[in-house]
């Protein structure tokens, strides 16, 4: 699904991707997790298209993506669904309306009551039933998060990235928040990748992990084999420690 080679990204003069190569297989689920800065949210954006690396190749669902102007990206954009890190909601829109989004771009021809309909199967889904009238200003944390996932979700595209989906939430709202992302990644069988600080709950969702730090992958493989990981800042960041290259 995904295939990266030799990617590079400078803003300004300050290089902050340093010859990443990546290949995420179809339908698998991979964590990024690493210190923070280190690139991991700047890596997924670059994937969407949202910054131009300076040289390297990026391939989605076979399609080169590096050089493509912006009319050409959105056929590929349309296969991605987005988490972002704040959530990213429209502030201006209601509940339901921010779900729809995706899908009233995606097709056009749906009018607002097919538009409300969909959206209110997602919301019941995520178990926001009775909140598609409110404002994104009137919802707790949680529940900002549980929008964002809908609406990441709404057109079930083949690919989705979510950059920290449980960040500031307590367990117990973590450990839910995991339980739905697993229960739709089942339904939809898409490929996913998950940007999270919270390695422990991260484990209880994802297969693979990959860890990112001054803008290259220090390790990427099987979640068993992260354990086993003999580099010494890796070994440190999974372990909390506070002794070590960090």
């Amino acid at each position: 699904m995904i295939h990266v080679r030799d990617l590079h990204l400078s803003i300004g003069d300050r290089p902050l991707l340093k010859g990443i190569d990546l290949q995420v297989e179809r339908g698998s689920v991979w964590g990024i997790i690493g210190p923070p800065g280190g690139g991991k949210s700047l890596l997924v954006k670059t994937l969407c298209g949202l910054f131009t690396p300076d040289r390297g190749s990026i391939r989605i669902d076979g399609v080169e993506v590096c050089g493509l102007d912006e009319p050409a990206l959105v056929p590929i954009r349309r296969k991605i669904g987005m988490l972002f890190q704040n959530n990213a909601l429209f502030d201006f829109m209601k509940v339901w309306e921010n779900v729809a989004f995706p899908l009233a771009r995606l097709k056009p021809d749906l009018d607002e009551a097919a538009l409300r309909e969909r959206a209110l199967m997602r919301l019941r889904e995520v178990g926001l039933a009775g909140s598609e009238d409110k404002w994104p200003s009137e919802l707790s944390g949680g529940m900002k998060k549980r929008v964002g996932i809908a609406r990441a979700t709404m057109t079930e595209s083949p690919l989705v990235i979510y950059d920290e989906p449980t960040a500031g939430l307590d367990p117990v709202t973590t450990s839910k928040i995991y339980d739905l992302l697993e229960k739709i990644r089942q339904s939809t069988g898409a490929t996913v990748l998950a940007i999270s600080s919270d390695i422990q709950g991260l484990s209880t969702f994802v297969k693979n992990m990959m860890l990112v730090h001054d803008g290259q992958i220090l390790f990427k493989g099987p979640l068993p084999a992260l354990q086993e990981c003999e580099d010494p800042l890796v070994h440190q960041f999974i372990r909390g420690l506070s002794e070590g290259p960090l």
